[in-house]
């Protein structure tokens, strides 16, 4: 095999030794694993093309070179802000396992704008939407039920309609979520999800089943579990009914959450564990939004704002 060849593979079973601790260790879902296998991948083409034989001399100059090479083959902000998590992960590793002493990524910041922050909605807007279902109909009823939850616990929507009837403690107002990678979580929720969830299971999950059995929580007629796509479809209905301009998807429920329990003063670590998030610099997207919300309060209410 040609020396360019070899050199070109000297990266590759650290990185796979990085992948295979990412599924064993944190269990990452297939396609996250498959995102950051490409990111390293790139990043061992572009080490090759350099001709850097050995991890030790890709110091913060040379990932910073290739973060403009990114940019230069027309890869987004958001996208080059992905890669750097991704190195940032792996020579944290790396570091870990004594194979380097420093992360030459950790002083490197997130390309300008390269994590988009999430829409979220006001505490009103989300009150207005809760307000919609038409709870004289057992479909509205267990839609009420299921926007409340979601807001409540910050789940995904794929993990909502999951959830299973022998999941929620209703007694300790607590779901067991199975998220990215089956990775199990026990969520509080307030009293008012409690209630909602309560009258659902007793008076309209019965109707919705009969005589069909399900072990899901919400169901649509004849027992068929809840998608997400028809979950997504009532949520855009209630917020075009709301009066909400701005786009909503699921997703924004689950942003709100997290923002909202930001602005009244959560802990970030708190944050991170009730949304599953494996790594906090995923959940430190939201500090960005509760910063601003700050910076409103301080300009309306600061003498000197």
């Amino acid at each position: 095999m040609p020396a360019e060849a070899r050199s070109e593979l000297l990266h590759r079973p650290l990185m796979d030794q990085y992948l295979n601790y990412l599924l064993i260790e944190k269990g990452l879902s297939a396609n996250t694993l498959d995102s950051y296998r490409t990111d390293l991948y790139r990043f061992a083409d572009f080490l090759h093309s350099c001709g850097i034989r050995g991890l030790c001399e890709a110091d913060s100059p040379v990932i910073l070179r290739h973060l403009i090479s990114l940019r230069d083959s027309g890869i987004g902000p958001r996208s080059r802000a992905r890669h750097l998590v991704t190195l940032r992960g792996f020579f944290k590793f790396l570091v870990q396992e004594k194979i380097l002493e420093r992360n030459p990524a950790i002083r490197i910041d997130l390309p300008k704008s390269g994590l988009k922050l999430p829409d979220v909605l006001s505490v009103q807007e989300i009150d207005r939407i809760l307000n919609m279902p038409d709870t004289h109909k057992p479909t509205g009823i267990r839609n009420a039920a299921m926007i409340e939850l979601m807001y409540a616990a910050g789940l995904r929507v794929s993990e909502l309609v999951t959830v299973k009837l022998q999941d929620v403690n209703l007694d300790g107002c607590c779901v067991r979520v199975f998220g990215k990678g089956a990775k199990e979580r026990m969520v509080p929720f307030g009293q008012p999800a409690r209630q909602k969830i309560d009258f659902y299971v007793t008076t309209v999950r019965p109707l919705l089943l009969r005589p069909h059995i399900s072990p899901f929580l919400f169901v649509a007629r004849v027992g068929k579990p809840m998608t997400r796509q028809g979950f997504w479809k009532i949520l855009k209905q209630y917020a075009r009914a709301a009066g909400i301009p701005k786009p909503i998807t699921p997703h924004s429920l689950r942003h709100s959450f997290a923002s909202h329990l930001l602005e009244g003063g959560a802990d970030l670590r708190s944050v991170q564990i009730m949304l599953g998030h494996v790594d906090i610099s995923t959940t430190q997207i939201y500090t960005h939004v509760a910063r601003d919300h700050l910076k409103r309060m301080h300009e309306k209410y600061h003498p000197r704002g």
